[in-house]
């Protein structure tokens, strides 16, 4: 089965209701590592109930709406499914527990043509349903590798932040644990791309890679502590492009240049392949 673009543009996400607690918060901070350190205070306030804190990439399984991208009736080639890009834009502190919306859509399909796959963009709006207010919106590109050559439109795609040409400013390494695929899978996201070593064998990878996402909340993790001053409250947006995968158990090492005032550029490289895995990164940080 082809796609049909104009089905696939239009396709019916439901809005999903969700309500996490600090467990879930918890949760998912374990699945981005912290907690490594248990004896380290600064992991211990993410980890521990007592003055929860919450990471600001958790906003990315919030109101989740999960894999629809596997249902077969999008005509989808859902072992070849890659996460391209991911953003979120914070609107107000996430809380360490609520009752969200997610609301999500899709904003555009392009055609790399035959043989060289397709890109879909996404975005979501996180709202409390209890205040009615927007929490967050989240962006998201995926990359449909086995599903180009349908005729639509090759672009206008995102232009990829630069970054600058010159040494980092800052950099830090945080070493992933062998089993935070599976971990992090407890969050929301069961494409079993992560955790069942036959289907990363027939998608292409010797065994089951890192989710994206959980990639990308290691590096928020670097970001709120080189640019933050440790709080989570001054990271207001981040935009990555994921560039290579991660096998769990491998360590990111994190890299910032400090641009303007309150934005940095990043990216991430994989300390044992010397491989960026997420480039192009830029964040707004906050004043106190």
């Amino acid at each position: 089965m082809s796609i049909d673009p104009a089905r696939l543009r239009n396709w019916p996400i439901p809005d999903i209701e969700q309500s996490y607690t600090e467990r879930d918060t918890m949760l998912y901070a374990l699945g981005v590592g912290y907690g490594d350190a248990p004896l380290d205070s600064k992991q211990l306030r993410y980890v521990y109930e007592q003055n929860l804190q919450v990471l600001p990439s958790m906003s990315v399984v919030l109101g989740y709406p999960g894999f629809w991208l596997g249902n077969e009736d999008t005509g989808v080639d859902w072992r070849k499914v890659l996460h391209g890009e991911q953003g979120f834009e914070i609107f107000k502190p996430l809380p360490p527990k609520a009752t969200v919306v997610g609301r999500s859509r899709v904003t555009g399909l392009f055609d790399k043509g035959a043989g060289k796959g397709a890109v879909l963009l996404s975005e979501r709006d996180v709202v409390d349903k209890a205040t009615g207010e927007l929490l967050c919106r989240l962006t998201s590109t995926t990359m449909l590798r086995g599903d180009g050559g349908f005729g639509g439109p090759s672009g206008p795609l995102p232009v990829p932040h630069a970054l600058p040409e010159r040494a980092p400013d800052l950099s830090l390494r945080i070493a992933t644990s062998p089993r935070a695929a599976l971990l992090y899978r407890l969050s929301g996201d069961y494409n079993p791309l992560h955790a069942d070593p036959e289907v990363a064998r027939k998608a292409g990878f010797d065994k089951p890679i890192l989710h994206g996402l959980c990639s990308f909340g290691v590096v928020c993790r670097a970001l709120v502590e080189l640019c933050c001053d440790g709080d989570p409250t001054r990271l207001t947006k981040m935009q990555v492009r994921f560039s290579s995968p991660v096998y769990p158990g491998e360590t990111i090492v994190t890299e910032v240049w400090n641009d303007a005032e309150g934005h940095v550029s990043f990216r991430a490289k994989v300390a044992e392949r010397d491989v960026v895995v997420i480039n192009n990164g830029l964040a707004a940080v906050s004043r106190r």
